[in-house]
């Protein structure tokens, strides 16, 4: 049994979102800057290549926990579901993951569109973002 996992930041999101509620408005032609730490550029090499990122992030302004949700977007019915089918940030660990558009790197900077990462929010790890060919792919509740 695992009793602590400790992780250390990697680095920090600079974002015009403050809080929760701006990203439901526009943010995915927002763009932002993750500012990377300098004991870890060496970790950047390479990255540039890609034109996508994963950024794994901490939900550092959650307050509590919740194992459902009513997901805002494509939910007409507003029907509950699980947190784990979600991207709610009222999770038991709160850890978020959000694929971004990597416009540049400068220096310690990775200058993203596309993101729904809140100013100030800790990076865990960046991870490129490689596609798949998944040939059946499940959208469960999510309505297109």
């Amino acid at each position: 049994m695992i009793d602590n996992i400790v992780l250390q930041p990697i680095g920090v999101v600079k974002s015009t979102f403050k809080k929760q509620q701006d990203t439901k408005i526009g943010g995915l032609d927002k763009t932002a800057k993750i500012v990377i730490f300098d004991e870890y550029l060496d970790g950047l090499e390479g990255l540039d290549g890609f034109s996508h990122i994963m950024a794994v992030f901490y939900f550092h302004l959650s307050e509590k926990i919740e194992l459902t949700a009513i997901p805002p977007r494509h939910n007409p019915q507003n029907k509950t579901i699980g947190v784990f089918a979600t991207r709610s940030p009222y999770r038991p660990n709160l850890i978020g993951v959000s694929t971004v558009e990597l416009l540049s790197i400068e220096n310690n900077a990775l200058f993203i569109k596309n993101k729904d990462i809140l100013d100030g929010s800790p990076i865990l790890d960046i991870k490129p973002y490689i596609p798949e060919k998944i040939d059946k792919v499940k959208l469960g509740w999510f309505i297109t």
